[in-house]
């Protein structure tokens, strides 16, 4: 009892200290304001634990705060007693896709059998919505090359390890979420590539076969070498799927926080439109996936399935194929802020649909989703 009131008190100094950086910025007093700004986030992540509604939120603000102080201090971010933390980036990646082979089995491809019509919706909506949506984003906006480069390759990667999480949280398809993550995951090193060709080659020179072995070293072979592994070692490796989610997650975070310092300068000059276009395209993808998996006739709920995973998108894979063509900076910026923003409308629609449960639910569904919102709650 004690500790839920430190961690309430906690939360409650937070909000002082963010009036605190309001007050120091409006008096001038720059250094400061930034200082304090750390301490905030350090009040908000322990105090957020004390409470039921905002614990939900934890990896969003954990995002925030990364992103938010890689603005602030790129200089401690960018390099660490000599070390360019950009060449992070890609073995992060690696461990996100060892991780999520850890978890995959002869079950996940069985999973394809077993619901064929959401599957074969969902790749095809995932891969043609995003793209599409990205392309017409750079048009209308007008972003430099490599900045478009980086939106279109935004729209061209699988969905994420987040989706799985999204989908968990708001009591959708699980099983449906997770073949459709593993199954895109797996299509990325041939499809990608072929579409950043066809979209992005009028920006940037797209090298079709040097970005197949750039992404299958980054995402193909640690991923089954993580399958490998769980066929090897099975149920004596439980303690590392369980550890997965969490490391998958800071990973993301680090991700987000070095490709935000690298790109600072960048962001100050045209961040508000990367925002904006990475809202649009988020919300447009949550939108034309749940309205595209209607229209084949797919429930409700895996209709809600289909639209987080459309509207989620691998940013840790779209930042690492910009850090291995050399544009980590440039190319890299739109899906950090994509990942940000992702994450952060990721999270209130899925405690949204989770209080909103729909009713074309079996039986076994029901309970399911029940045992889910017990985990939850």
């Amino acid at each position: 009892m004690k500790i839920q009131k430190l961690l309430q008190a906690l939360l409650w100094l937070s909000l002082v200290t963010l009036l605190g950086v309001t007050l120091l910025v409006q008096l001038g007093y720059e250094m400061e304001a930034k200082a304090m700004t750390v301490i905030f986030f350090i009040f908000l992540l322990v105090g957020i634990n004390g409470n039921e509604f905002l614990k939900g939120f934890s990896f969003t603000i954990w995002v925030i705060a990364a992103a938010t102080i890689s603005m602030i201090f790129p200089q401690y971010i960018v390099e660490v007693g000599g070390f360019n933390t950009e060449v992070l980036i890609v073995p992060l990646i690696q461990l996100i896709m060892f991780g999520m082979g850890t978890a995959m089995g002869l079950k996940d491809f069985i999973g394809v059998l077993k619901m064929p019509k959401g599957v074969f919706i969902g790749l095809f909506l995932q891969f043609t919505i995003m793209p599409l949506l990205a392309l017409s984003l750079t048009l209308m906006m007008d972003f430099p090359p490599e900045i478009a480069a980086g939106v279109i390759l935004i729209g061209c990667v699988p969905c994420g390890v987040s989706s799985n999480i999204l989908n968990f949280l708001s009591k959708g398809n699980l099983a449906l979420s997770i073949t459709l993550t593993s199954f895109a995951t797996i299509m990325a090193p041939f499809i990608t590539p072929v579409l950043m060709q066809k979209l992005a080659g009028q920006f940037i020179p797209i090298d079709i076969p040097g970005m197949m072995l750039s992404i299958s070293k980054m995402i193909f072979l640690p991923l089954i070498l993580g399958i490998v592994f769980n066929r090897i070692f099975g149920k004596r490796s439980s303690w590392l799927n369980s550890a997965m989610p969490l490391l998958a997650m800071t990973a993301n975070v680090i991700i987000i926080a070095v490709i935000v310092a690298a790109g600072r300068d960048s962001l100050l000059n045209i961040g508000l439109l990367l925002f904006l276009a990475a809202a649009i395209h988020n919300g447009a993808g949550y939108l034309l996936g749940y309205w595209g998996g209607r229209l084949f006739k797919l429930n409700k709920r895996d209709s809600r399935t289909i639209a987080i995973e459309v509207g989620l998108q691998n940013g840790g894979m779209a930042a690492g194929i910009a850090f291995e063509l050399g544009r980590a900076s440039t190319m890299g910026l739109y899906p950090a802020i994509f990942g940000t923003w992702m994450d952060i409308s990721g999270s209130f629609l899925a405690n949204w649909w989770r209080k909103n449960p729909v009713d074309d639910m079996s039986a076994e569904e029901v309970i399911q989703a029940e045992k889910i919102d017990s985990a939850t709650a």
